[in-house]
């Protein structure tokens, strides 16, 4: 356990136990447990094809589980569809972005609160932004896309979506952020940009969230915890430092 993880007596606020997933004879996701606690950054890493994506969808409800347990602040949300988990504040962003081309920078941003309030009907009925501009604001200016507040998110760069998308998956304060694979395809002066906001919305606003990535520099110097999958399984859970130093780790995913 990282030091500076305060562990709340309630327990963990996610619980992945014995989480498996098989596509006929094939076992994506095989036997997997994890915790993630208040406050954290947890990275999951490991070789193409170690079943990590499939296990943010079990997770996230875009696949129904084989068998396992994956619980919320203890409340259990094994199977849930993704709507009812964005009103539970469960979000995610996606390898592919989910940026709306034709929609202003802070028009996302709006759209992507509302997902995570109320019902359709009070959606319909209320105020068009939802009494969401103020957040969208707060979001625009915390990830430095100010100069870009009314411009359509289709005319923004690659890594300037990919930060519009990490914003959108913060937008209103939700308990738990997945993040996939966000540094993918990012050029190295917006990655840093991305990495120094992710830190600072752990630092500044407590968020909590799980990072899958391929990017080892990028998870190794931002997450305080990480989860190595290789073959569906978890072949080890450390510090960055503890999973670098690890023989089982290097030989299966580092070395390569």
């Amino acid at each position: 356990m990282n030091a500076h993880v305060n562990l709340p007596a309630s327990g963990p606020v996610l619980k992945v136990d014995g989480l498996k997933k098989h596509f006929g004879g094939i076992k994506a996701v095989d036997g997997v447990s994890f915790e993630v606690f208040e406050g954290e950054i947890l990275g999951i890493i490991g070789p193409n094809g170690c079943g990590k994506s499939t296990l943010f969808n079990c997770i996230l409800g875009q696949l129904q589980p084989t068998e396992g347990a994956v619980t919320l602040d203890g409340e259990a949300i094994t199977g849930l569809f993704p709507a009812e988990l964005n009103r539970r504040g469960v979000s995610r962003t996606f390898q592919l972005l989910q940026v709306f081309p034709n929609l202003t920078v802070r028009e996302n941003l709006i759209l992507a609160g509302q997902e995570h309030q109320g019902s359709m009907l009070s959606r319909l009925l209320g105020p068009k932004d939802a009494g969401l501009t103020a957040e969208a604001e707060k979001m625009i200016g915390f990830f430095n896309l100010g100069h870009l507040a009314d411009s359509k998110a289709g005319g923004l760069s690659y890594g300037q979506q990919k930060l519009l998308d990490a914003a959108m998956a913060f937008m209103a304060g939700p308990r738990l952020v997945l993040l996939d694979e966000p540094a993918g395809g990012v050029n190295l002066t917006m990655l840093a940009s991305l990495k120094e906001r992710l830190e600072a919305i752990n630092k500044e606003q407590g968020a909590t969230f799980v990072v899958i990535e391929h990017n080892m520099d990028f998870v190794m110097s931002l997450c305080s915890r990480v989860v190595v999958m290789a073959e569906g399984k978890v072949l080890a859970i450390g510090t960055p430092a503890e999973i670098r130093a690890n023989p089982a780790v290097i030989e299966a995913y580092l070395g390569h």
